[in-house]
């Protein structure tokens, strides 16, 4: 249990925003934007398609974090822990003074292989939330506050939903500042760069 909470928060520290948006010439992101090591923050400072790239790796790391916790540990616990683990790295990681991402795509990661059957209507809360108003923001917070009930509802196993309950606590509180701009009228859309 112990291994796959560790590895799912290394997992989830890995920093594929800083380390992409370098690779297309931002020297520092967490000076640019909105400062979020984050896929939108990367979208707006290095382009669509390095925000893509990030996006992807992100889901990738929470996603692989739940599948090497169901192939390796033998307790039906593990892999909705490692995915909660993999969250709060990618949010609070290590190797950058615990300032990372907000965890919206590591999480989507995770609850694609705990619980897939939640994921679609999930993710349009997202799109429709994203399409309508434009905030990328707004969006990750109402999918995310939506994800808890949704997997409830669908009879999806206990710990899955507890991990939904506390990945959604987390992310909901690390957009506290995008709440507060968005209260101000002050929260970038999407599509304006940094």
């Amino acid at each position: 249990m112990a291994a796959a909470l560790v590895a799912g928060y290394l997992l989830g520290s890995i920093p594929f925003a800083l380390l992409t948006a370098r690779r297309w010439g931002t020297a520092d992101l967490r000076r640019i934007g909105s400062g979020n090591l984050g896929a939108a923050n990367v979208m707006r400072a290095s382009g669509v398609t390095a925000g893509v790239l990030v996006a992807f790796l992100d889901l990738a790391k929470g996603a692989v974090s739940v599948a090497l916790a169901e192939r390796f540990v033998d307790n039906g616990a593990a892999p909705a822990l490692a995915g909660v683990a993999a969250v709060v790295g990618h949010i609070y990681p290590v190797w950058l003074r615990f300032r990372g991402g907000k965890g919206v795509a590591t999480a989507c990661g995770v609850f694609s292989v705990l619980t897939p059957a939640v994921m679609p209507p999930v993710m349009a809360i997202f799109l429709a939330t994203v399409w309508i108003t434009k905030y990328i923001s707004l969006g990750s917070m109402l999918a995310t506050i939506a994800l808890p009930p949704i997997a409830y509802a669908i009879g999806t196993p206990a710990p899955a939903v507890a991990a939904a309950f506390a990945a959604s606590a987390i992310i909901v509180f690390r957009h506290r500042s995008n709440l507060a701009r968005l209260r101000t009228g002050t929260e970038r859309r999407i599509g304006v760069r940094a």
